[in-house]
């Protein structure tokens, strides 16, 4: 038996629910599906095996390339967890998501979670998410899958959400401004390679999925996304994301 995480975490944010989930399970190794020209790992799953799917959700669903990268793996039957982290809003229709691409990938799913992390777009909603009493919630939410996973119990729950959605994009390029230094890291960091090696400052809309790595790792701020956007946006959504919404677990 052995234990995986498999990861996409353009701003840390998953990645973080993700520890909590499984800092009691033994041995995780982790692969890292938000890295650039991503391939495969020379890695056999095993129906034994327990391993933990974290994704973000983005308007409502997990990312394209995320998925597109979840299914180029084997799963062989290996026993899966399902955690969708949003920015406080909802996770609509993102688990069922997840769920059909695992099962296209051949893993089982056991378990589901919903959490809440920062906002990766709109920072004024869950900030400092997840915090201590979320990891401690997450902790126990990953032992319980953990007991499920070892009883040998291989029932999946009923996962909310509409299956085979389509994706959706937000269509928000961040821009680039006049401090910036050239350094490249925006464009090594990028999880789909929107960013030009030739030219910082282009980035492929075709390519671009907001997900806001290359905003959080500039050292200099010099990318963002529109002010304005992000002001009317937050407004809009201001009464549906400021309360503070619940960690859940599907078992």
């Amino acid at each position: 038996m052995n234990c995986f995480q498999l990861i996409f975490s353009p701003t840390g944010g998953t990645e973080r629910v993700a520890k909590a989930l499984t800092q009691n399970w033994p041995a995780v190794q982790t692969i890292d599906l938000s890295v650039q020209n991503f391939t495969a790992p020379a890695i056999s799953f095993h129906e034994n095996d327990l391993v933990l799917i974290a994704l973000p959700v983005f308007e409502g669903m997990a990312p394209q390339p995320a998925l597109d990268r979840l299914a180029l793996l084997q799963g062989n039957g290996a026993r899966c967890a399902l955690a969708a982290v949003y920015g406080n809003r909802a996770v609509d229709n993102a688990l069922a998501q997840m769920e059909d691409h695992a099962r296209n990938a051949g893993f089982h799913p056991i378990a589901a979670v919903s959490a809440v992390a920062a906002h990766s777009l709109l920072p004024a909603f869950a900030i400092g998410r997840p915090d201590a009493a979320d990891c401690q919630q997450l902790a126990d939410f990953g032992k319980q899958i953990f007991e499920k996973f070892s009883s040998g119990i291989r029932t999946c729950p009923p996962i909310p959400g509409e299956h085979n959605c389509k994706e959706k994009r937000a269509g928000l390029i961040p821009t680039v401004a006049v401090n910036c230094t050239s350094c490249g890291l925006c464009a090594q960091a990028c999880p789909v390679g929107a960013i030009s090696y030739d030219d910082f400052t282009i980035t492929d809309p075709a390519k671009c999925i907001t997900c806001m790595r290359c905003v959080s790792r500039c050292p200099v701020h010099a990318r963002s996304v529109d002010s304005a956007v992000v002001t009317r946006v937050t407004a809009f959504l201001k009464d549906l994301c400021s309360d503070r919404k619940h960690n859940t677990l599907i078992l």
